[in-house]
Formats: structure tokens, sequence, C-alpha cells
């Protein structure tokens, strides 16, 4: 953990004399960023750090000395899974029913390719589902895969029953369609019952609050107009490199936001896709939540280059600028009863409707400091760079809701 004296060492170590401002450069390029990190010489720190060091420079400032900022997430993501390749058996099998673990598959992709989501569930066993099917593969250990088929020329077995593992499978890719929200609600219960969500469990009576993501670390925060996070933006997923490879679904960019254009609820998300043979069971966790369901933990950096002044300010950002909705679990509609900072939920306790609750994350800032620094070093060895996106994601989106319509039966 950093301390105060770790902080202002890093300050005066890069702190600019006046003659060096006058001879700033305001822009960058990846081009020129990814030549120092393969040199050695690029300035790599955290969103903390940067955060830090902003309450005495500026942004012109920050632009000239540091390359790159990291930033990380680690928090239950349940818009994920994989995609598996079991490969052919003999005689060979068209999948029309899959099971691993007992946990059901998708079936409809080819004869032996499948995707397992993070929230299915085997029905005789809710408390374990797809999550922990990906977990266990992961950790190396055996998965039972059963199959049937109705049988045809060219795939005539109708059921296989055997097991596999991670590396009798051919292709074992973690796709997530929503990871990574770029702010989340804080939960809160104000009825008389305890309710059970997929933000923990909620006391009643204003007993509790839950939240999540890393604040100030958080990636989507660092960079909320997203003009350096896009379609093919190299990112640290599960403990190796993986990508972005598309806006997430819900990705809603005009949530309200305060003064400082920080979306003050749940807004963009982002789609991921990595391999899953390269990643580490320290960052991909499955999660059982009581009388909810199953979800999956996952961990996430992105490193933002630091290529103007105006990305320079949304990287310096702190948990006392950063706000988020506390909003009513307990009741339908979800009202929302005030907003707070990050710094306010850091610090164990928040106030709403005048009664002071105790906060409680439901993500891991520990786990999200380990892979800022993760990457920091994976960065300043030269062993990772800053990608261009190929393509920006879209501005001005919104979402629709479901609506129940009649529907003829005839």
């Amino acid at each position: 953990m950093k301390t105060v004296a770790d902080f202002e060492s890093l300050y005066f170590r890069l702190r600019a004399s006046p003659s060096d401002l006058k001879n700033m450069s305001t822009t960058k390029s990846y081009e020129e960023i990814n030549q120092k990190l393969k040199a050695g010489k690029a300035v790599v720190l955290t969103a903390e750090e940067v955060a830090e060091m902003a309450k005495e420079m500026s942004p012109e400032e920050i632009v000239e000395k540091v390359d790159v900022v990291t930033t990380a997430t680690f928090g239950a993501m349940c818009s994920s899974g994989a995609i598996i390749n079991f490969g052919h058996a003999d005689p060979p099998i068209r999948m029309e029913k899959i099971r691993l673990n007992g946990v059901p598959c998708y079936e409809g992709l080819a004869a032996v390719d499948s995707y397992i989501g993070a929230t299915a569930c085997d029905p005789d066993n809710p408390e374990y589902g797809g999550a922990h099917v990906i977990q266990d593969l992961l950790e190396g250990k055996d998965v039972l895969l059963e199959a049937w088929a109705k049988g045809t020329d060219c795939y005539p077995r109708k059921h296989i029953k055997t097991k596999i593992n991670i590396n009798t499978v051919n292709e074992f890719t973690l796709f997530n369609p929503r990871n990574a929200y770029q702010n989340y609600n804080v939960a809160v219960n104000t009825t008389s019952t305890i309710k059970h969500t997929y933000m923990g469990t909620l006391l009643p009576n204003l007993r509790n609050a839950t939240y999540s993501t890393s604040g100030e670390l958080s990636p989507l925060l660092n960079d909320p107009e997203f003009k350096t996070i896009g379609l093919g933006t190299r990112i640290f997923l599960g403990g190796t490199q993986g990508f972005v490879v598309w806006p997430g679904t819900q990705f809603h960019t005009t949530k309200p936001k305060n003064e400082l254009g920080v979306p003050v609820t749940n807004a963009a998300t982002i789609a991921v896709m990595g391999n899953l043979k390269e990643m580490s069971p320290e960052y991909i966790q499955a999660a059982s939540y009581e009388k909810y369901g199953v979800s999956m933990f996952v961990g996430i950096g992105i490193p933002i280059p630091v290529l103007n002044a105006d990305i320079a300010k949304r990287v310096s950002i702190n948990n006392s600028q950063i706000e988020t909705s506390v909003l009513d679990y307990g009741t339908v509609g979800t009202p929302k009863l005030g907003q707070v900072t990050y710094e306010e939920l850091q610090s164990g306790t928040i106030k709403v409707k005048g009664k002071k609750i105790r906060t409680a994350p439901v993500a891991s800032l520990k786990k999200a400091r380990k892979i800022a620094d993760e990457l920091k070093k994976w960065l300043q060895n030269g062993e990772f760079e800053v990608t261009k996106p190929v393509q920006m994601f879209p501005s001005n989106t919104a979402l629709n809701g479901l609506k129940e319509t009649e529907v003829d039966n005839d």
C-alpha cells in the first residue's frame, strides 16, 4: 500500500521546474509512448498515484511528466462466460443438449462448440454454476461433459459422457458481453425485511449499504468519454493480455453526470475477450449470492495513455470527486434516496435520510490495486503496450426497456 512518503517522493521527482514548463509539449502519440515503453524510459503510474499527484500538479504538468496511467477493477460481472470447443469424438456427435458438471451450456453454435454463461446453474445444485465450471477448468480440474443428439448421417452418435479439462479442450475463450461498469449504484433497503440481491444481502431499515467499482482506480471513470478506450484496446484480463472487442451491452452514455462529467449511476460498459488457457484463477473467481444466484468476479486493468492535458485531467480524478446514487433496492422501481462520493463510501459510513449507515464493497479494492500494479510492471518492463483503438465507441446512446404487449395466442 502506498504511503504519504511514497507519494511525496513521487511528486518531488516528477515536479516540473519553471524552465521545464516553457518547453512543455501538450500532446503525445501512441507511437511515441510505445517507443518510450520499449526503451524502458516511460513513466507509468497507477490512477491512485496520479490522483494524489494532481493535488499539487496541473494537467499540463502531468501530461509532460506521465506517459501511461493504469486503472483496474475486480468485481462481480454477471454478463460473462466462455466459448469452449470440445473436439470431435469417434464416432462424432452433433451436440444438441450439453451439460458440464450438470450446468446447461448453449448448444446452438456448431457440432462441438458451446458457450457457458457465468450465471447458468445446475438445477439440482443452484449454488453451483457456469462460473464454477470455468474456475474448475482454469484450476486444471476434470469436468464431466454429457451431451445428447438426435443423430444424423454425418454425426451418428446420440450420446456421450466423458471428462474434459483445460488441456483436452481445443479452445477455451473468455467472452464477456458486459463488464467493467463505468459507475454503479449504492444499494440500501428501507423495508422491514431482509432483501437478497446481486449487491449482496441488504438488511432492513437502512442498516447497511453495499457498493461496487474501485472508485478512482475504476477504468471507465478515468476515460469517461472513451477518448482512448475502444475497439481493439489491449487490456489486462484475468491475469493475461485481453482485448476490448465491442461496446458492452447496456452501453449508456447519456446517464446523468456531475459537474466534472462523471456519470452518477451505472452507465457505459465494455465487451472483452481473452484466452482463458493463459489466465489465472486469482483473477477469475466464481461466487454464489444467497437466494440470488451465481456470478463471476473478473479482474480487468486498462492502461490509459496520457496523450494530452484533457486526458491528464480525467485520470487525475479522485474519490472525493466521484459521486454515485443511493437506490432503495427494497422498493419497486428502486427510487433514488441520495448521492454520495466514493470517499464517503470507502470511509465505512454514509448518511442517507439523516441516518448513518455502514458501507461494504462488493468489489475488491485490494485486488484492483494489485492488478493496477501488475499492469504497471508489465508496461515498465516493455512486456505490454498501449493500443490505439481501430474504432471509437458511439456517443449519445440510451437504453430501451422491455415493454409488455398483448400477444395473440392463436
